[in-house]
């Protein structure tokens, strides 16, 4: 047994001697042919995996910037309080000291790392002006804000998650202008909450809606209640309820840059609240013209009427 042990293993020693001697011979061409084509198959295909280009979803990161002049009232103060509340994406900054140097606005932004911007503007008499701009090179538009009515002011009965994104909805008459379609696209990126947002919550409950009446955009916001209140194991039902704020904004001047640059569209039909009082003032000071002309008129008719002193008069009689 031992001995056919010791003739297994010569055996193998002399077929593992042989195999290294043929192997170190000169390789065949048809061997380097195949190692060839299979190393260059390989490089195509690692060309090909390379080549494929990964698509990368699009992050939606809007931040906007809101902010005041000096000289704002309380109701704008609480309007700009709901503004925040609504958007989650909004990081609100110290009032702006001066109202003609509006190109520090820009800079503000990129410090704050926004994009957008919101800047409420106060002028005399309680004069509110918006202006909504795209960072940092525009556009940019001023509207003048009117009808202000507070989430407090109102005691609406809607109600809405804080923090949760809302719902937008154009009415079609922004389709029909330029102008119009240029202030729905700004509005979407200011407006518009990203899922990404710090302070969002992953909930939709409520819808904000701009609508064009009177050449004005009209703001409201409602809640979506997917159940009727009054029917307790009725069927599902959507309706809306107002939530407020709500105000009227007046496109004035659309311009091409960021709170500034030529001007893109101006609205003709526009007139300056300066110029609305200055004709109420005109209209009061009518009545008192009307009243010192008919002083007058009477004054030169009592003259006219005054007949001439005669021989009988008492300045001549009793002379």
């Amino acid at each position: 047994m031992a001995s056919i042990l010791k003739a297994q293993k010569a055996n193998a020693s002399k077929a593992s001697q042989n195999g290294d001697r043929k192997g170190k011979g000169k390789r065949n061409a048809e061997d380097m042919m195949d190692v060839d084509d299979s190393d260059s198959d390989s490089g195509a295909e690692d060309q090909t995996q390379v080549a494929i280009p990964v698509a990368k979803k699009r992050k939606n990161k809007q931040r906007v910037l809101l902010l005041s002049s000096r000289g704002v009232t309380h109701r704008m103060r609480h309007l700009m309080n709901d503004i925040e509340v609504l958007l989650p994406h909004v990081k609100k900054d110290s009032k702006l000291d001066s109202k003609s140097q509006l190109h520090l606005l820009p800079e503000l932004a990129d410090l704050n790392n926004c994009n957008n911007t919101l800047y409420f503007e106060a002028r005399r008499h309680e004069d509110l002006y918006l202006w909504a701009a795209k960072m940092p090179n525009g556009p940019s538009i001023k509207m003048h804000v009117q009808n202000v009515h507070t989430m407090d002011e109102l005691k609406m009965t809607g109600n809405c998650l804080k923090g949760s994104r809302g719902l937008l909805s154009f009415d079609k008459s922004f389709d029909d202008t330029e102008w119009g379609k240029l202030t729905k696209e700004l509005f979407t990126h200011i407006f518009g909450v990203p899922p990404t947002a710090r302070k969002a919550k992953p909930f939709v409950d409520h819808i904000l809606t701009f609508s064009i009446v009177d050449q004005k955009i009209w703001f409201r916001n409602f809640q979506i209640i997917e159940k009727d209140p009054l029917v307790a194991n009725g069927a599902p039902q959507t309706t809306l309820v107002e939530i407020g704020p709500r105000f009227v904004l007046t496109p004035i001047r659309i311009f091409e840059g960021a709170f500034g640059g030529a001007t893109v569209y101006s609205n003709p039909e526009f007139i300056s609240p300066t110029a609305v009082r200055t004709a109420i003032r005109k209209e009061h000071s009518k009545k008192y013209n009307v009243r010192k002309n008919a002083e007058s008129d009477a004054h030169i008719r009592k003259e006219r009427r005054k007949r001439d002193e005669d021989e009988l008069a008492v300045s001549k009689v009793f002379a």
